[in-house]
């Protein structure tokens, strides 16, 4: 009706409070490091600059300076939010299986290297690792320790894992294809000019392998991941038994 108040349900939502300079304030270090990673993700790790992220805040560049010391203190930021999105186990479960944790783990933290593929090469060469980054490493190798593992093989554990998982992620987030279909269609055109009697394995595999209705790359993540823990197993196992 004609001169009826609006309900506060469908009043619209105040406008966010300006500067005298017309720039959006009360912004705060997740909102930087949250616009960040939209550009990384995005346009990629080169396209991260104080003045791009503070346009995308509503800031001018400057002010930014009131939440991240610099560049490399919003790089860390960035990692550590990347860290805090892989999923951990709960150290007080008293049914932790490290078997189960370590393979969670390591499907998460590829799952989120996907989602930030410009992280992978930064993730380990932080020097001021933020709290979910250090939270993380503590996790893991607490669930390797409380199930037994000395702490030799906990450590060769975490460098084993890590460099599959990275390995992996890398070498997925390089391949000229991102999708099963792209695979069939990138490997159908390298046969074509490839020279079967020359490279007579090489051939079969793509052919017989590569070509073959339902072959997804992205799923030997699972198939070495599982390789991986065997072996773990099995040095757990001489470990113990020592």
């Amino acid at each position: 009706m004609a001169g009826t108040e609006p309900s506060d349900a469908a009043a619209p939502n105040p406008p966010p409070r300006t500067t005298r300079t017309g720039r959006r304030a009360g912004i705060d270090r997740n909102q930087i490091v949250v616009a960040a990673l939209a550009l990384a993700d995005e346009h990629g790790i080169d396209a991260v600059s104080m003045r791009k992220v503070g346009e995308a805040v509503g800031v001018e560049a400057m002010s930014l300076y009131n939440h991240v010391a610099n560049k490399d203190d919003l790089l860390d930021g960035m990692v550590d939010a990347v860290f805090a999105e892989i999923e951990l186990p709960d150290l007080d479960d008293p049914d932790l299986d490290w078997r189960t944790a370590l393979r969670n783990r390591a499907r998460s933290a590829r799952a989120a290297m996907r989602r930030h593929p410009w992280a992978v090469t930064l993730m380990e060469t932080r020097t001021s690792p933020g709290p979910a980054t250090l939270r993380h490493h503590d996790t893991v190798l607490g669930t390797m320790r409380r199930s037994g593992f000395s702490l030799a093989l906990a450590g060769h554990a975490l460098a084993l894992l890590d460099a599959y998982v990275y390995g992996f992620a890398l070498e997925e987030i390089t391949l000229p294809f991102d999708e099963p279909a792209g695979t069939a269609e990138l490997a159908a055109a390298m046969h074509e000019a490839l020279p079967a009697d020359e490279f007579p394995y090489l051939a079969e595999f793509t052919v017989h392998h590569v070509m073959v209705p339902g072959y997804d790359f992205a799923a030997e993540f699972d198939f070495g991941l599982e390789i991986v823990l065997d072996g773990l197993a099995h040095a757990f196992a001489a470990d113990t038994n020592a």
